[in-house]
C-alpha cells in the first residue's frame, strides 16, 4: 500500500526545523554529511589534534554496519572471580539515584547511576537494552553510557536507527574515536559490552600513561588498545583534568528508559 511517509532524510529535516524553532542555538548547529548519508553533527567544534576531523564531525566515515548476530536468550555467565553490581535484584552496589529496578533490570532514570566501589585496571561486562517506539527526541533515543572511572565514556545510543556522528554513535569513546564497525541490534533486543579497561597513570601532575581500553560490542571487537584521550565531554576536546586512577563505574542518564542486566566487573 503507497504511504504518504517522509523518507529518514525529509524526516530529520523537519525535526531539524522544529528543534530550531524550540532550541535555537542547540538546533542551529547541527548539518548534515555532505556524502548525503544523512548523518548529523556539528562544524562548529574544535579539531581533534590528533585526526582531520572536529569534535562530533559529520563527515567523518561512519563504521561500517553489521549483523552481530541473535541477542542470546539468557544472560551471560558471570565469572566467579567477578564483583556482581547488579543480578537483578536490587541497587544495593550503587549510590542512590531515580534509577529503578523493572521486572528484574535496572531502569535507566535521568541522573546517573553510580558505583559505589571504585577500579582502576578492570574488565567490565554490562548488558543493555534501547527501549523499542521511544517517543522522544533524537539526542535522548536510546541515550545512555558507560563511564570508566566516572570521566571517560563509552556511548549507549539507537545506532540501529539514528545516523548521529561518528564519535557519539554506540560503542564510540565519546566525542574522540567511533568503533571500528556499528555493531548494533534493534531497539528491544539485547546487547552487550565487554570492556577491558587500562587506568591512566600519573605522577603528581605529570600523565605518565593514558588510559586505553579494548572492548567487544556484541561479541564482536570494536576496539583494540585504543587510547583514551582523557576525560569526555559534549563538543568539547577531551583533557586530564582529574589526576588520579581509579573511580567508580557509572552510567548517564538521558530521559530514555535504557535497561540494563547482569552487569560485573573483575578488577585486574
Amino acid at each position: 500500500m503507497k504511504t504518504n511517509r517522509l523518507s529518514p532524510t525529509a524526516s530529520l529535516g523537519l525535526l531539524l526545523v522544529s528543534l530550531a524553532n524550540s532550541f535555537p542555538t542547540m538546533a542551529a548547529d547541527l548539518v548534515f554529511a555532505k556524502d548525503g548519508s544523512g548523518v548529523y553533527g556539528y562544524k562548529d567544534t574544535p579539531k581533534l589534534p590528533w585526526c582531520e576531523f572536529l569534535v562530533h564531525d559529520p563527515d567523518r566515515p561512519a563504521p561500517k554496519r553489521i549483523n552481530p548476530g541473535p541477542a542470546p536468550a539468557a544472560p551471560a555467565p558471570v565469572p566467579a572471580d567477578a564483583l556482581v553490581l547488579f543480578d537483578g535484584k536490587d541497587l544495593s552496589k550503587f549510590l542512590p539515584s531515580d534509577s529503578k529496578v523493572v521486572n528484574g533490570f535496572i531502569e535507566a532514570g535521568n541522573g546517573v547511576l553510580t558505583s559505589r566501589e571504585s577500579f582502576g585496571d578492570c574488565q567490565i561486562h554490562v548488558e543493555w537494552m534501547a527501549p523499542p517506539n521511544f517517543e522522544g527526541p533524537w539526542y535522548n533515543r536510546g541515550n545512555n553510557g558507560v563511564m570508566l572511572m566516572g570521566l571517560y565514556e563509552i556511548q549507549i545510543f539507537d545506532s540501529y536507527n539514528e545516523k548521529l556522528y561518528p564519535d557519539g554513535q554506540a560503542a564510540a569513546i565519546y566525542g574522540q574515536t567511533p568503533p571500528r564497525v556499528n555493531a548494533c541490534r534493534p531497539p528491544g533486543e539485547w546487547q552487550a559490552y565487554d570492556i577491558v579497561f587500562t587506568a591512566p597513570r600519573f605522577d603528581g601532575d605529570t600523565l605518565l600513561q593514558p588510559a586505553r581500553v579494548t572492548m567487544f560490542h556484541n561479541g564482536v571487537l570494536v576496539h583494540l588498545n585504543e587510547e583514551i584521550r582523557g576525560e569526555t565531554g559534549h563538543r568539547i576536546l577531551p583533557a586530564y583534568k582529574q589526576k588520579k586512577s581509579s573511580g567508580p563505574l557509572a552510567f548517564s542518564g538521558h530521559q530514555c528508559p535504557v535497561r540494563f542486566r547482569n552487569i560485573w566487573v573483575r578488577p585486574l
